[in-house]
């Protein structure tokens, strides 16, 4: 009877089955379509028939193209280690790393991962299905255009690896930050008896609505006089701020640490004050109950708060193109820089490459951590 009670009926179903199938088409379509048109040639990335942009003529026309072996051996590939990703390597990860360091684990297993990810996919996988090619006949020859210049192009003749590597300076400096003094100052507030806890995190969410630009432009004329102001300290040698990395890394954490504080709160108050009063009475002082005995329970929550601060840093256009020059500049910006100058179909398309790389770390990261995030998702939205 309870089931039959619980049971949805079939009107709800189909509706609400309908709905997700909509939205995830809509949430799917234009990342499948740039990731299509990536890697055909401008006459038929823009082509007006949805067949030839699929199919790829022109590209196909030119001796480039993907064949039936290279399709179905690529694509058994990329879903084995895709599997992998979710099966196989977070058992890896538990087995090998020690006790109370499992997110540094975490965090070398997707560098790791992407490092293999990227030799086989575009380093071994090519020179072998070019190799089987030869020998396939009929299952050799290309049946939908595809090319892979234009990431040649955007990667190392417009040295956008740089970019990469900036944006990794700029996102490891925010979430390491952030997560650093977060955890400190959620955990104190949580514990914490006093009505200023509340008023301050009321502070700092104003703090958190305020718009970026208001921020950048209070910190811009301090970046930019940095040199003067700290001549008195290092002298001539005095550095200059603005243009730098740790400039963004400066504003970014201020805007995020009022997020990253009350969500680390919200998993800490989940957390029995219990095994705080049990760890002191077992010897340990405050911060040895907090690093040994509440931070191990903590990790999930951690790893989502710090996808959060991630996906911040990673995805910021307006701090980014405002406080870095042009050799710090991180990928979002760079991408928009296409468009800056007298743009050609072939720079719409690079620019497009260059929007479907930056896409290709956040999945390997949710792959790599969808465990770890849904249960601090569901740590944080429960309480008890």
């Amino acid at each position: 009877m309870a089931t039959n009670t619980l049971r949805q009926p079939l009107s709800l179903r189909l509706a609400s089955g309908t709905f997700l199938a909509v939205w995830c088409l809509l949430a799917i379509f234009p990342i499948a379509w740039i990731a299509v048109m990536s890697i055909k040639t401008p006459v038929d990335a823009f082509a007006g028939s949805f067949v030839a942009v699929l199919t790829g003529p022109a590209t196909r026309a030119g001796g480039q193209g993907l064949s039936v072996l290279d399709l179905v051996l690529g694509g058994a590939v990329v879903i084995a280690l895709t599997r992998w990703a979710f099966t196989g390597l977070p058992g890896i990860v538990r087995r090998a790393t020690p006790a109370g360091w499992i997110a540094l684990g975490w965090i070398v297993a997707a560098l790791l991962y992407l490092a293999l990810f990227g030799l086989v996919v575009l380093g071994v996988l090519p020179q072998l299905l070019d190799a089987l090619d030869a020998v396939a006949g009929p299952l050799g020859v290309p049946v939908i255009g595809a090319t892979f210049e234009h990431y040649y192009a955007v990667w190392v003749e417009n040295a956008f690896w740089r970019n990469f590597v900036n944006s990794l300076i700029v996102t490891a400096g925010v979430v390491t930050v952030s997560l650093f003094v977060g955890t400190l100052a959620g955990y104190a507030l949580a514990r914490s008896p006093s009505n200023l806890a509340f008023w301050l995190l009321i502070a700092a969410l104003i703090f958190r609505a305020l718009p970026h630009s208001v921020l950048v432009a209070g910190y811009l004329p301090v970046f930019i006089n940095s040199s003067d102001w700290l001549a008195p300290i290092f002298g001539e040698a005095a550095p200059t701020l603005y243009g730098k990395p740790y400039a963004v890394i400066a504003v970014l954490v201020a805007i995020n640490q009022p997020f990253t504080i009350w969500m680390l709160r919200s998993f800490f108050q989940n957390i029995p004050t219990e095994l705080d009063e049990a760890a002191r009475v077992d010897g340990c002082t405050h911060f040895q109950a907090f690093r040994q005995v509440i931070m191990p329970v903590m990790w999930p929550g951690v790893i989502t708060t710090g996808l959060f601060s991630f996906l911040l840093a990673y995805n910021d256009f307006l701090v980014t193109s405002l406080l870095l020059d042009a050799q710090n500049q991180t990928m979002v910006p760079a991408i928009a820089s296409y468009f800056n100058r007298e743009t050609t179909t072939t720079d719409q398309v690079e620019a497009i490459a260059a929007a479907v790389s930056i896409t290709a770390p956040l999945f390997i990261l949710v792959m790599v951590f969808q465990r770890q995030i849904v249960s601090g998702l569901t740590a944080g939205a429960v309480k008890g």
